[in-house]
């Protein structure tokens, strides 16, 4: 299928390609691939086309963790609680597959770029504190935990050590999906 290409404007330039095969963990994905053949612009996403029930998978960080694997779908909330760290989804959020190391690498890009947007002195200490925690993490200096919580259960951490619990449907409410939601307003 052609499709007009969002960067170049350009007008049936733009390839839109998807595939659907079964992954080890995730079940039943689609893969879409959008490519202009114009500007060369790439965009790649995968949907995890099955549900499975609401988990929360909690891991105590320790040097030799590091190497857990992770795999966290597009709706799924990532925190470090002794951190004060949490990614939720949102309307543009990927999964990935990594491991614990990756994960904290993923919270230190994130905490950078916020300290290269802020010129408010006491955030930047807050985001260097931040920082060099992160950093003592990755060195075994400090031990944290890391929590993974999806509604659509397409996540995971594999560890001997880790925690894995159904969300209550309370805790459910509370987590953001990524995928936009409208309210009907009562009519009469």
């Amino acid at each position: 299928m052609k499709v007009d290409c969002p960067i170049c404007q350009q007008p049936k330039c733009m390839d839109a390609l998807t595939h659907t095969e079964k992954i080890p963990y995730f079940g039943e994905i689609m893969e879409s691939v959008l490519l202009c053949n114009s500007c060369g612009y790439r965009h790649t996403d995968v949907i995890c086309l099955e549900q499975k029930d609401p988990v929360r998978y909690s891991l105590k960080v320790k040097k030799d963790r590091l190497s857990a694997r992770v795999v966290k779908s597009q709706s799924a909330t990532v925190s470090i609680p002794e951190l004060g760290l949490k990614v939720e989804p949102g309307p543009k959020s990927l999964g990935y597959v990594s491991n614990i190391e990756g994960v904290l690498e993923r919270f230190q890009g994130a905490v950078k770029t916020a300290m290269n947007l802020i010129d408010d002195e006491k955030s930047r200490k807050n985001g260097s504190l931040i920082m060099d925690n992160l950093k003592s993490v990755r060195s075994g200096e400090k031990s944290v935990e890391i929590i993974i919580e999806d509604p659509f259960g397409q996540s995971f951490i594999a560890h001997p050590n880790v925690e894995k619990r159904e969300l209550m449907p309370e805790e459910i409410k509370e987590l953001k999906t990524g995928f936009a939601t409208f309210e009907q307003e009562n009519i009469e």
